[in-house]
C-alpha cells in the first residue's frame, strides 16, 4: 500500500476566545480572513461590559474605615470674627452691585448696538419715504400750534390791557367822585363858618342872645310834639 505524499503545512491558526465562555468548551479556532469581524466583535462586547476599577497607589476605596490617628477627629471650621465678616459681605454685596450694573450697562448697549444695525439694514427707500412723511407731519403740526399759542398769547395780552385800562379808568372814576365829595365838605364847612364865632362878632352875638332868648326845657311826645314847657326865669 503506497503511502501518502506530505502536502503543505497548514497555516498557523489563531486562537480566540470570547470572554464569558466555560473554560473547557469548544473554542472556535478563527483564520486570518475571519480575523477582523472577530476582533470588532470582541471590541463591542468589551465596551459593553463594565471597566474594572484599578485603585491607585495610596488611595483608599470608599468602603475602608478611617485611619486610627484620625479616628476621633471631629472637623470644626476656622473662627469667623463677626467685623471681619461684616466689611467682607458688605464689599461682596457692594462688589455684586457693581457687577450687576456693569452687565446691565454692557447688555444695554449690545441691545443698543443690534437696533442700530437692524435699522441700518432695514433702512432702504421706503424707510426713508415713511421719515420724510412724518417729518413733514410734524412740522406742520408744530407750526399749527405755533399760530394757536401766538394767537392765545396775543388775546391774553389785548385781555390784560384791557384790565389795565378798565382799572385806570375806575380809579379816575373813584379820584374824580372823591374831589367832588371834598369839594361838597369844604363848601360846607365854608357855609357853616359864616356862624362861627369869632373875637370880631362876639359881642354881636352875645346881643342877639339876649335879645332871642330860648327855652329849651320842654317834653315832647312821641310824634315830637312839645307837650310841657317851662317858663324862663
Amino acid at each position: 500500500m503506497p503511502l501518502p505524499r506530505p502536502g503543505p503545512e497548514p497555516a498557523p491558526c489563531i486562537r480566540c476566545r470570547v470572554r464569558g465562555q466555560v473554560h473547557g468548551g469548544a473554542q472556535p479556532e478563527v483564520g486570518g480572513a475571519a480575523m477582523l469581524p472577530a476582533l470588532s466583535s470582541c471590541r463591542a462586547l468589551l465596551s459593553r461590559c463594565r471597566p474594572l476599577l484599578v485603585p491607585a497607589r495610596g488611595r483608599k476605596s470608599r468602603h475602608d474605615p478611617p485611619a486610627k490617628s484620625k479616628a476621633g477627629r471631629l472637623k470644626v471650621p476656622p473662627p469667623v470674627d463677626p467685623a471681619e465678616l461684616l466689611v467682607v459681605s458688605e464689599r461682596y454685596r457692594q462688589y455684586r452691585l457693581v457687577l450687576q450694573a456693569l452687565r446691565v450697562e454692557f447688555k444695554q448697549e449690545v441691545l443698543r448696538k443690534q437696533h442700530e444695525e437692524r435699522l441700518d439694514r432695514e433702512s432702504g427707500e421706503e424707510v426713508k419715504e415713511e421719515h420724510r412723511k412724518l417729518m413733514a407731519w410734524n412740522n406742520a403740526e408744530n407750526e399749527r400750534l405755533r399760530k394757536k399759542r401766538e394767537e392765545r398769547l396775543r388775546r391774553e395780552e389785548e385781555e390784560l390791557q384791557d384790565r389795565k385800562l378798565q382799572g385806570a379808568l375806575n380809579h379816575a372814576r373813584l379820584m374824580e367822585d372823591f374831589l367832588k365829595q371834598k369839594e361838597r365838605e369844604v363848601l360846607q364847612l365854608q357855609e357853616e363858618a359864616r356862624n362861627f364865632i369869632t373875637p370880631e362878632n362876639l359881642d354881636e352875638r352875645i346881643e342877639e342872645c339876649l335879645d332871642n332868648p330860648r327855652n329849651y326845657n320842654f317834653a315832647i311826645d312821641k310824634e315830637g310834639r312839645v307837650v310841657k314847657q317851662s317858663m324862663l326865669s
